[in-house]
């Protein structure tokens, strides 16, 4: 039997009456356990890189973050939003609009892959070395990149179409893609970076790979008609205004997350560079290490908010709003209790995590004290994320894009030009701690502001 089928119980439409926790079970686990593949393959390279390439190459791959955040923006402004869209569809049962996202997603995937990755490989050099690179960690970052750009094509299909089967339904199988890729990149990683001695280009080769076998898996589901939304000859432009417009509209609030992420990381390398001395590469090393661990938990709480669209999606296309504040307060719970656990890990024994990067000692000891600075707000981070992603959710893409701009661009673009003035490479620490910090106080007041203002418009339209 298909995993979906409108007149089963495994229809996409029971996400309008059954348990709201048995839900989240359902769409949640398998979404959190894909970014936890996800989160760990990237660990496993870094560790792959650091104890078989060496500790500049850590700062090399470090230097590459901010590309690799634009490549994932110009992503998640077609797959995030195509997502939304094809739940409220779902949930306003409209199959045949379903359809058609499905069909502008997979177009602008390629559209989106070959004009960002061509241009970014044209002037890969010029824009490393203005990201940060120094004749020492330029090569490495170089290497890395020139093979994962030339797989974007593969990876933005896999991407986006890996998000609407999650949204239409899917949510087991959106797993397997993702373990897929996982899978494969660390069976050939320790081949091809130790065995075949390619180094950090074998780890680029290894990625590429991983999201080539997702990507055949991905379009084996879409193309077969026993899925529920399926590609079919009877879709409409390949390119709909309307559509497209939508798409971009909700996209845009995890787009401009990724473009702050890549000017901020900009930022904290250059503050690195030049507060950290003859150790400024070093310094960029350590930064490596603690953004592999705080994505490693930032994309558990990604899981359980990809579980959460759907619901919040459909429920809000049909109106029934109560089940979409119940899975808001579920999802805050269960965020904070997520990054709970990782500020106790990095508060407690940051050793444990360094150690396993590189044995170099001195860039375990800058990491060590590092992590004690920059994750002394975490635990609030896990509610700031549901709440900007909950907005993003229920087509509220102008209040996500405000929260997603106040913790990785308002805010912490002036700390990391004040602070470090006055405390060094500690400076740039806690810039990062105080971001966490103002964002999570403006989430918490735009979501009480929002609900009152819901509230009082549902009561006049109950009264009319």
């Amino acid at each position: 039997m298909s995993e979906i089928a409108d007149s089963s119980k495994s229809s996409p439409l029971r996400l309008g009456n059954q348990s709201i926790g048995k839900l989240l079970v359902e769409y949640s686990v398998p979404a959190i356990i894909a970014s936890v593949a996800t989160s760990l393959y990237n660990i496993i390279d870094s560790i792959f890189i650091g104890r078989g390439v060496g500790a500049m190459a850590i700062a090399g791959l470090a230097i590459t973050f901010p590309l690799m955040n634009l490549i994932v923006a110009f992503c998640t402004l077609v797959a995030v939003g195509g997502a939304t869209i094809s739940s409220i569809f779902l949930g306003q049962k409209n199959i045949q609009r379903t359809t058609d996202v499905l069909n502008n997603v997979f177009t602008l995937c390629i559209i989106h892959s070959i004009i960002f990755g061509g241009i970014t490989y044209i002037f890969l050099d010029e824009i490393l070395l203005f990201f940060g690179a120094t004749a020492d960690t330029l090569p490495y970052a170089r290497e890395f990149m020139q093979i994962i750009l030339l797989g974007t094509p593969i990876s933005y299909i896999f991407i986006g179409l890996n998000n609407i089967m999650r949204a239409t339904g899917y949510p087991t199988r959106a797993m397997i893609s993702a373990l897929l890729s996982v899978v494969t990149n660390l069976a050939l990683a320790p081949i091809l970076i130790f065995t075949l001695s390619l180094g950090i280009k074998g780890a680029a080769i290894a990625t590429v790979a991983g999201q080539s076998v997702a990507c055949i898996w991905v379009l084996w589901h879409f193309l077969s008609r026993k899925s529920f939304v399926h590609f079919t000859t009877a879709n409409r432009k390949p390119l709909s205004k309307s559509i497209v417009k939508r798409i971009y509209a909700i996209g845009l609030s995890p787009f401009l997350m990724n473009v702050c992420a890549c000017i901020v990381v900009i930022f904290i390398n250059n503050a690195l560079l030049n507060y950290g001395g003859e150790s400024g590469d070093m310094a960029i090393g350590a930064y490596g290490i603690l953004n592999r661990t705080t994505m490693f938990f930032i994309m558990i709480v990604f899981g359980v908010t990809q579980g959460m669209q759907p619901i919040l999606g459909y429920n809000f296309g049909a109106g029934n709003f109560e089940r979409v504040n119940k899975t808001l307060m579920i999802g805050i719970r269960i965020g904070v209790i997520i990054t709970t656990i990782g500020w106790v890990i990095t508060e407690l024994a940051p050793n444990l995590i360094s150690s396993l990067f590189t044995v170099d000692e001195y860039l375990i000891a800058l990491s060590d004290h590092g992590a004690r600075i920059f994750f002394i707000f975490y635990p609030l981070v896990g509610c700031q994320v549901v709440i900007q992603n909950y907005f993003q959710s229920v087509g509220k893409p102008k209040i996500s894009i405000f929260l997603s701009l106040t913790r990785q661009l308002i805010f912490l673009i002036p700390f990391l030009i004040i602070l470090p003035r006055q405390w060094g490479i500690d400076g740039v620490w806690a810039s990062m701690a105080s971001s966490d910090l103002i964002a999570f106080i403006f989430a918490i007041v735009t979501l009480i502001i929002f609900n009152r203002r819901y509230r009082h418009r549902k009561s006049l339209s109950e009264h009319d």
